[in-house]
């Protein structure tokens, strides 16, 4: 693979990358939705929670990805990559043991590359699209609380440190991510994008919808659902999603439950979910670029968005405003696009 380009989080972001995420095990049974276990004599290092976290985020779309990790491969973290379905990685280093564990996914045919962490990318980029060439600078951009949440345009100017920290992390997550792209954050993970959408209402749906999958697969009868043991965790992860959706019968139906599990589960109703999700506040939003109508925050609140970041900048700013001061929610004008092509 080529080193143009560099995969690494980097300074203030590896920071929030590595060290405030709690133990998976004190995230109220996070662990259990991200399939996560491993050696019970073994605890989680900040690398590998910040993964499973990561990954957690949308098991769905991280199915055969690659991974890029920030710190040098632990072992933790490679027991946890070790049994999910991945096409490579790419890491600063790797401890003897992790890189031996990884040897042996894929039979032996795992891609696994170490980067340079001193490597500095060239500050313009070039695209080519049918023979005309594009370029621009690097996104540089250095994000933190102090620079990015000091302009409160909205009623409610009360953020906790904890929505700050989280604030931060969707606009981290929204610097890499394909816009027009809108992210959900909550209890310091990113828990839903909605990327490379043609309209922004478009990406807050899509997020949206993703930030509600995650809430509910914390519900109990999601947790306790009777999986047969042979079922792998690919298949685990399209059953949840089936099952939380809107045709669970695909997956608990008469004549295919019996494929997926021990005993045939019972369905959840859509006022079950309904009744689940009103409870969810706290939610974190942010987007790479302003939001132009205020239905944006009307969905966004259907997901118990408490508080939101954007640039600002449209000609009905006023209106977004307005829609947040209806329901009291925060918002900070970070005054910079982070748009990402």
């Amino acid at each position: 693979m080529k080193n143009d380009s560099n995969p690494i989080i980097r300074s203030e972001e590896t920071t929030i990358d590595m060290h405030i995420c709690a133990a998976l095990s004190e995230s109220g049974g996070s662990g259990e939705i991200y399939f996560a276990a491993i050696a019970p004599d073994m605890e989680l290092s900040p690398l590998a929670c910040a993964y499973a976290r990561a990954r957690g985020a949308d098991r769905m779309s991280s199915f055969g990805d690659w991974i890029a990790l920030s710190d040098v491969c632990d072992v933790p973290t490679a027991k946890l990559i070790q049994h999910e379905v991945s096409d490579g990685i790419i890491a600063p280093g790797y401890e003897p043991e992790a890189l031996t564990i990884l040897a042996g996914k894929k039979k032996g045919n795992y891609n696994m590359v170490a980067i340079d962490p001193a490597y500095k990318p060239n500050p313009v980029e070039h695209k080519q699209v049918y023979g005309i060439t594009f370029e621009q600078g690097r996104n540089e951009l250095a994000i933190n609380a102090d620079t990015m949440l000091t302009n409160w345009v909205t009623e409610n100017k009360n953020v906790t440190e904890e929505q700050k920290r989280d604030l931060i992390i969707a606009l981290i997550t929204l610097k890499y991510t394909q816009s027009n792209s809108v992210c959900y954050t909550a209890g310091g993970q990113t828990i839903g994008v909605g990327a490379g959408q043609q309209s922004r209402i478009h990406c807050t749906r899509l997020a949206g919808q993703k930030a509600d999958n995650w809430q509910l697969r914390h519900m109990p009868k999601v947790l306790e659902l009777p999986f047969r043991d042979d079922v792998a965790k690919p298949n685990r992860d399209n059953a949840i999603d089936v099952y939380i959706g809107d045709t669970p019968e695909d997956v608990i139906g008469d004549d295919v439950w019996a494929e997926t599990f021990t005993r045939q589960p019972e369905p959840l109703t859509a006022e079950e979910k309904k009744e689940y999700l009103s409870h969810v506040t706290g939610v974190c939003l942010g987007s790479d670029a302003f939001f132009p109508f205020g239905d944006n925050i009307e969905r966004a609140r259907r997901s118990g968005v408490t508080a939101i970041v954007q640039p600002g900048g449209s000609i009905r700013d006023q209106q977004v405003i307005d829609t947040c001061n209806k329901y009291g929610i925060a918002m900070a004008f970070c005054g910079i696009r982070l748009f990402h092509h």
